[in-house]
């Protein structure tokens, strides 16, 4: 996948993740679950002016059982909250660096190891979700902000702790879309209706200079813009977010039509939803049909997730293929 949406690790790790927390037992940590009901809903794109690399399509028919999402990515004071109960450490801590957007850097930043692909994107020593800019920056003042340098495995230590799981691609996108469905974005296929600005995405010259119009130069807290119609705020732009699915272009073409869960094994896992640094100049990605993914290694400035859950009483725990 581009490595303009999130650079991946260029050197493997590997997590087993039976060694990640045990599940919770109906735990209440995971707050501001939204109930999306049974239905079925077309996934997908063939727009001429979408990633045909990407997988987008063939559109087509999913049915899907209810279940719950997140109103909103998990935040850093959520995340917070787990790291003090279980001390886990992020792969990001455990490797020393993650990226992070050149224009967000301070003036004076020593230069460190752009992406050859993507020269904004610099590997920047001591950067994690504590430290977003790395060494000198903090989340202090940003506890609602979604949490960000999370790899899969992370995402994935978190549902385990919390008692609920990473949504499926077709729960993310069908959760996003709304109610009504059949457009690029929750609200239609217009991207500012009327000149409003509905999402945290780059304004500006790419990627010299964000202008912010929006009111947003980086992450947003969460819960900024106006929710759907099923009541998920910030599903296009913010942050991306990762799924429970492995990812494989022609998955579209061969997934079955009830509850599909991606295929059985693969190198990299979905994200969705792009992210603030999108911008229709070169990434054309801040849609709800569209797709990325990347190494489940892999952590950056504009990475983060959402999590969901079976309907009924009780939270679930995770439920994530591993094999492959």
């Amino acid at each position: 996948m581009s490595s303009c949406c999130s650079p991946d690790r260029p050197d493997r790790t590997t997590t087993d993740v039976e060694t990640l927390p045990a599940p919770a037992t109906g735990s209440s940590r995971a707050r501001g679950l939204v109930p999306i009901p049974p239905g079925r809903f077309v996934m997908g794109t063939d727009d001429p002016r979408g990633y045909a690399a990407d997988g987008e399509g063939p559109p087509h028919p999913v049915e899907l059982s209810a279940y719950r999402i997140g109103a909103h990515t998990v935040t850093n004071a959520e995340f917070a909250e787990f790291a003090t109960a279980t001390g886990h450490r992020t792969t990001a801590e455990e490797l020393g660096s993650s990226f992070v957007f050149v224009g967000l850097l301070p003036d004076g930043s020593p230069p460190t190891r752009a992406v050859a692909a993507a020269p904004w994107w610099r590997e920047v020593p001591g950067a994690t979700w504590r430290r977003p800019e790395g060494p000198g920056s903090s989340v202090s003042g940003r506890e609602q902000h979604p949490v960000v340098h999370v790899s899969w495995y992370d995402a994935v230590a978190y549902c385990r702790w919390a008692g609920v799981r990473l949504p499926t691609e077709a729960e993310w996108e069908r959760a996003a879309r709304g109610p009504d469905g059949g457009h690029h974005f929750p609200w239609g296929d217009e991207r500012e209706p009327g000149g409003e600005h509905r999402m945290n995405v780059f304004q500006g010259r790419f990627p010299e200079r964000d202008a912010g119009e929006d009111g947003w130069v980086g992450t947003c807290p969460v819960g900024t813009f106006p929710p759907n119609g099923f009541g998920l705020h910030e599903v296009t732009g913010n942050v991306w977010e990762w799924c429970a699915d492995w990812f494989a272009p022609d998955y579209y073409g061969r997934s079955p039509a009830g509850d599909p869960a991606g295929p059985a094994s693969g190198t990299a896992r979905v994200l969705r939803g792009g992210s603030y640094l999108c911008h229709e100049s070169y990434c054309w990605r801040y849609r709800v049909d569209s797709r990325s993914a990347n190494t489940p290694d892999s952590s950056a400035g504009n990475v983060g997730f959402r999590v969901a859950a079976d309907q009924g009483s009780g939270f679930v725990s995770a439920r994530v293929r591993t094999d492959g």
